[in-house]
């Protein structure tokens, strides 16, 4: 999730969105949190891997009736002025069981939404970039438990932020034990984002220019291993630029540049055709605009938007938040994941390495839990539900997260399915389309797998 200076609207915006994204994690399987005005109830083993595409919901065992309850709320949200443009799409056993867009693309031209346009999907680009670094370990490249300074020696000798002194200047202490890639794809390696709080290390992070693109990955890192740790490696879970060092280390480990890298092994084989750092040209027009809120509540388009950072080849491949995406290309990708890591014969991961990035990655020592969501614990750049009670949720292991528009998706292993959701949208009248979408799915199944 990065941003030029040019752009004060768009920085307050991200920074907004990326708190909003904290609390779409915290409530992100909480299907009283929602306000769509429709109703509620919602494991077998996975069908074999097919070509995706569409079927009735009858087919497999959900109610076409009930399941259009979703057109209906999302279309709700856009008639009452909380959303421009919507896309949703379910699919359950390989097959496509919904995919509805209502609103605009572009609420000043009356461009309608369509289930082909493209959305920045932000932090939707981090479960990706886990999955390249998995497809190296696959080939031995690295161990989970390697240090991270053993192929970055950018990050070689990291202090960690102890305590300030009457100045105010940070003293720092050794490492308890060096930084491992587990920890740098679990969000517990002490990182930070430096825009979540006011700590010491945080300002140091603005002071660095970390949140901003004009770095190639490189020199990104180079900064970034100049900044004390804020927590002790395996202490703490904090959200984190973690995800683009993980970029920087597929460049290392490759050979090849980070973006080359997603192209030959995920969006080529996959056919995500629509996916890349960039929106080219002739696609242009199908790039949906960013909202946010006036002062009174009211849509407005996100003046001031720095879309030229998605028209241009970028300097710094953000393996955390550069991408930009269809909800096709998203289902694809997702769907490979459900299937244990293949898609229309093309295998990108084994199964077993797919089953270890959604187990529970976190030390057992450490206290508190993910950004305060219950029931919630990480895996290897995806959260995961370890108690749907505790969650509010529904099964045990699905795994998701989200983007700072607003985009979002789960994947729920238990009953089969992948969801996935589109919007660009920012601000805090902003609904919670996650819980009410999770609800009004899962009412839709009458033959559950679960139970």
């Amino acid at each position: 999730m990065y941003i030029t200076q040019e752009s004060n609207t768009s920085k307050n915006w991200l920074r907004t969105s990326l708190m909003g994204l904290s609390f779409a994690v915290i409530t992100a399987c909480n299907p009283a949190a929602d306000t769509a005005s429709v109703m509620a109830p919602a494991a077998a083993p996975s069908a074999p891997a097919a070509a995706l595409e569409m079927s009735s919901p009858e087919s497999v065992g959900m109610d076409s009736a009930r399941l259009d309850r979703i057109t209906q709320a999302m279309q709700g949200y856009v008639d009452e002025g909380l959303l421009a443009g919507v896309i949703t799409m379910a699919a359950r056993d390989n097959k496509i069981v919904h995919f509805e867009s209502v609103g605009y693309r572009d609420l000043e031209a009356q461009a309608p939404m369509t289930n082909d346009a493209l959305f920045r999907i932000y932090s939707m680009s981090k479960p990706i970039t886990g999955v390249a670094l998995m497809i190296l370990y696959e080939e031995g490249k690295f161990r989970l438990a390697d240090p991270v300074e053993k192929y970055l020696p950018e990050l070689k000798d990291l202090q960690v932020y102890a305590s300030t002194d009457d100045s105010g200047n940070i003293i720092t202490e050794p490492q308890s034990h060096k930084m491992t890639i587990r920890e740098l794809m679990s969000h517990t390696g002490g990182l930070s984002y430096g825009i979540f709080a006011a700590s010491p290390v945080d300002a140091k992070y603005v002071e660095a220019g970390l949140l901003d693109s004009g770095d190639t990955l490189e020199e990104f890192t180079t900064k970034l291993g100049q900044i004390p740790l804020k927590h002790q490696p395996g202490t703490t879970w904090e959200y984190s630029v973690s995800v683009d060092v993980q970029g920087y280390l597929v460049e290392k480990l490759a050979g090849q540049s980070f973006g080359s890298f997603l192209e030959e092994r995920i969006f080529d084989p996959l056919g995500m055709t629509d996916t890349d750092f960039r929106v080219p040209e002739e696609k242009v027009s199908r790039f949906a605009q960013v909202y946010g809120y006036d002062d009174e509540g009211t849509l407005e388009a996100g003046e001031g938007f720095p879309d030229a950072n998605f028209l241009v080849d970028p300097v710094f491949e953000s393996g955390g938040g550069g991408l930009v995406s269809t909800a096709m290309d998203y289902m694809r990708f997702s769907q490979m994941v459900l299937n244990g890591g293949e898609l229309d014969g093309v295998r990108i991961l084994a199964p077993l390495t797919v089953d270890l990035m959604h187990r529970d990655q976190t030390p057992k020592t450490m206290e508190g839990s993910i950004l305060g969501a219950r029931g919630t614990s990480f895996g290897l750049d995806f959260a995961v539900i370890e108690d749907p009670v505790e969650a509010e949720s529904y099964s045990t292991g699905e795994f998701y997260w989200g983007g700072a528009a607003g985009t979002w998706f789960w994947i729920d292993p238990v009953e089969n399915l992948v969801f996935v959701g589109m919007i660009q949208q920012f601000g805090s009248k902003l609904p919670n389309v996650r819980a009410a979408s999770k609800r009004l799915l899962y009412q839709s199944i009458l033959d559950p797998y679960g139970i």
